[in-house]
């Protein structure tokens, strides 16, 4: 398991998942908790979030899931309704008063390991395993009760059809997914935690939606499946197609999209090899639940090469009902019924589903309530239609069918399809309103240019869809949604109760466009880093965030509506306004950083050991031989480490270098000036040709021997955590100065903020280093300084939990090295 915790990549194999959940299950017993008690799960996806799930089913209790994201009230109902008796929770989330009080979900990961005694309770098919509550945060609460019939219902005929591929699939071994649905899902469950263990894969977690970051990830990790939503499988296609935008190759690309058409794979496949190595080269396939992909991402990604496999399924039905086999594609289908599943379509087109996958019981109010008919039936409520092949298509759900009064159906799905082929779409949902006693569709678009200016050209996008549809599905009325998104819930489907609403409220009220800040998410994303909802109201008011507060707004932006944004423009918003307006336009290209791992292989390590022994250390001791004070506070400390000083030279690296004990300074790296660096690797228009040589052998020579990497003063800085963080995972030590600049007067200049997040971040200790006697030789302007004139002060190490202020850890790290100045 693999899991992103602050910018650290956690790995745990499959024996430390064991030894925690087993540790865990022990901790239950030793509460109290017995076979059929219920303890709700709430947290983030992570490798303790599984080991208290599985924790919980080796002792028997019964797991309730929540959504990382749904508030304390809904899930305080949740807990009464299950009557639960313990919470397990993540630290940053709302604390619940249970009988057995919260259990942190970090602590799962330290102090539960060992198996001891283990054994499992007596279990039947028909025990129930988890209660999933499925209704929105406005509604009341209601649970499917899955057994571990269900579960195993569904995970039975996957494994039978694996093994009929166990030695192909060792030729691609081992297999990664990353999984990006929630694990308070099913079907996030069935792929994240129980597929993988069937195939001995490795489950890959991110706590981001950003496209730019999942394709990083998606590299670097080495995944071969991406699980996910359609929602953000149109926004990866959309990062892709405005990277080539940038680069001025997305008419060369779109047009060998076309020439793709019915081609053979290994043709795609060199055709979009460049794709396919930005992905990495093990990467094959996309699996899309929750919500029906559109034809034209679909599309998309079959002609790149990329098999996507669509399942469908609810629940009730414990996540599956169908599923495209990899190998065998039905084109826009939702694939074929599971083995030992019945599947059969009403009059009216209504998927019925009969099978031991299928759920027995809703959990309300305490009480058990059928949700089988008498015949043993499942109603899906989502109308669907099947080819004479066997597979199944998806048409909607029921209750969003428009019937006419004619009595013919419109489903909105079909009208969807036409709007999203318009290029200035960026999503839209139809949805059937009351007009005089009948019903008709009713548009809402998200348009890609969300200006007012571009809100006229609405009518025209909805003119030449209806040229494409019958006369009864015409398109009469519409609105333009005011935000740069729809409202979505956890799987991020459009939250149509509240979209509805809102179409409704215009159409009360003459057309008239509804509140942009009243439906506008900014306002949640402000509270949830500590700002009132009231400011969102008025777009005029000052935001008043911290730099700490802008760097989550901007990631929760970012991730709330998947996008870049420019980190440039962003630091000169000052309102809500600001915010909105930067939220319409196109992602600007900021200035490009290098982060070289080549600098970290071995032929470059041997050559920088040599470089460093034989000219850097002997020049730097004879220029002053500096005096190391303190260093046995690193005695029994071993790496990696974060280690920062006070800058006042160019040379400081060289004697913190000195300072360190050998098994630091062997693995270290050394953050610098962003833009200084960018500027040497490329120098600007203008620059001499001898000059701009001279720049790019210096920073060859630069990250050679001093293997440093860039951290932008301006922007561009949470890049360059997530490689601190990168060189950690791979064992690295990171130096940086966190005043950000040389000392100008000898005096330390304040710490700046960004050095507390990546103190708490990177979970690792903090050695604080400083250099005494440096300034004063520049400032009496001498060359030489005689033996331990210039002093190093290495000072005890730190560490600081993710929970603590940024703000004050850096100014706890400021304080602690300026004690240690001469």
């Amino acid at each position: 398991m693999v899991f992103r915790r602050g910018y650290r990549m956690v790995r745990w194999t499959y024996a430390r998942l064991f030894q925690a959940a087993a540790g865990f299950a022990a901790r239950l017993r030793s509460l109290g908790i017995a076979k059929g008690d219920r303890v709700l799960l709430w947290g983030e996806n992570s490798g303790e979030w599984i080991a208290a799930f599985l924790g919980c089913l080796f002792c028997g209790a019964i797991v309730v899931p929540m959504d990382a994201i749904a508030d304390k009230a809904f899930a305080r109902r949740v807990a009464q309704q299950a009557g639960a008796r313990l919470v397990v929770a993540s630290r940053n989330l709302a604390s619940l008063d249970l009988p057995l009080g919260t259990i942190p979900l970090e602590d799962l990961g330290d102090g539960m390991d060992g198996v001891g005694d283990f054994s499992l309770p007596v279990f039947e098919r028909t025990d129930p395993a988890e209660i999933v509550f499925t209704s929105g945060t406005t509604a009341e609460p209601r649970g499917v009760v899955l057994t571990h019939g269900n579960l195993l219902a569904n995970l039975e005929p996957i494994e039978r059809e694996i093994g009929r591929y166990r030695r192909y699939e060792r030729l691609f071994h081992p297999l990664r997914f990353l999984d990006l649905l929630p694990l308070s899902h099913v079907f996030g469950q069935l792929l994240g935690i129980f597929l993988s263990q069937i195939l001995g894969a490795t489950s890959v977690f991110l706590d981001t939606l950003n496209p730019t970051e999942i394709l990083r990830v998606v590299h670097q990790e080495r995944v071969s499946v991406l699980v996910t939503v359609p929602r953000l499988i149109d926004s990866l296609k959309d990062q892709i197609e405005r990277d080539l935008s940038g680069a001025g190759e997305l008419d060369k690309f779109r047009r060998a999209l076309e020439a793709a058409e019915g081609e053979r794979f290994l043709k795609r496949w060199w055709r979009f090899r460049r794709i396919h190595s930005r992905l990495g080269w093990k990467f094959w396939a996309i699996i899309s639940g929750g919500a029906a992909l559109s034809a034209e991402a679909e599309t998309f990604w079959g002609r790149l090469g990329y098999a996507v496999i669509q399942g469908y399924g609810l629940t009730e039905t414990t996540s599956l009902v169908s599923l495209n086999h990899p190998f065998r594609l039905g084109r826009r289908s939702i694939g074929k019924a599971l083995p030992g599943l019945e599947i059969k379509l009403t009059e009216d087109g209504e998927i019925l589903v009969r099978g031991e996958n299928v759920a027995q019981n809703y959990w309300k109010d305490a009480q058990l309530t059928p949700v089988l008919d008498e015949a043993g039936w499942f109603h899906t409520g989502d109308m669907g239609d099947r080819d004479p092949a066997g597979n199944y298509y998806f048409k909607g759900r029921r209750k969003n069918v428009i019937v006419t009064p004619e009595g013919l159906n419109i489903y909105p799905e079909d009208l969807e399809a036409e709007l999203r082929k318009e290029p200035g779409v960026r999503d839209c949902v139809v949805v059937g309103l009351d007009r005089d006693g009948n019903a008709e569709p009713y548009a809402v678009l998200v348009l890609r240019d969300s200006s007012p200016d571009a809100a006229p050209g609405a009518a025209e996008i909805i003119r030449r869809a209806n040229t494409r549809l019958a006369p009864f599905q015409q398109i009469r009325q519409w609105m333009v949604w005011p935000d740069n998104d729809f409202p979505r819930t956890p799987t991020q489907k459009p939250a149509l109760p509240r979209i509805k609403q809102a179409a409704q409220d215009q159409l009360g009220a003459g057309g008239r466009p509804a509140s942009a800040s009243r439906l506008s998410p900014i306002s949640d994303l402000l509270g949830r880093i500590g700002r009132g909802a009231a400011i969102a109201e008025n777009g005029s008011q000052n935001l008043q965030l911290s730099s700490i507060e802008r760097v989550e707004l901007l990631s929760a932006l970012e991730d709330r509506y998947q996008v870049d944004l420019s980190e440039t423009e962003f630091t000169r918003a000052e309102t809500v306004g600001d915010l909105k307006e930067l939220l319409k336009q196109p992602a600007a290209r900021g200035p490009v950083y290098h982060y070289p791992r080549w600098a970290q292989s071995w032929p470059i390590r041997i050559f920088r050991a040599l470089a460093l022994h034989l000219l850097a250390r002997p020049a730097m001791l004879v220029w002053g031989c500096p005096r190391i004070r303190c260093r046995e506070n690193l005695k029994g400390l071993n790496g990696p480490v974060l280690v920062i000083a006070n800058h006042v030279a160019f040379f400081d690296p060289a004697y913190v270098w000195e300072a360190l004990p050998a098994r630091f300074r062997r693995r270290l790296a050394v953050a610098m000036d962003g833009e200084l660096l960018a500027s040497m690797r490329n120098p600007p228009a203008g620059t001499g040709f001898f000059k701009a040589i001279a720049n790019r052998a210096a920073y060859g020579l630069l990250v050679s021997i001093y293997n440093v990497f860039p951290l932008p003063r301006r922007a561009g800085f949470r890049r360059s955590f997530a490689f601190a963080g990168d060189l950690v995972d791979r064992g690295w030590n990171v130096l940086v100065f966190p005043e950000g600049t040389r000392t100008r007067d000898g005096k330390t200049s304040p710490f700046r903020s960004g050095i507390g997040l990546l103190a708490t971040r990177l979970n690792v200790p903090v050695v604080p280093v400083r250099l005494n006697g440096i300034f004063e030789l520049k400032a009496a302007g001498k060359r030489w300084a005689r033996p331990g004139q210039i002093t190093v002060a290495v000072g005890s190490p730190m560490q600081f939990p993710q929970s603590e202020a940024p703000e004050t850890v850096a100014q706890e790290l400021e304080r602690r090295v300026c004690e240690m100045a001469d």
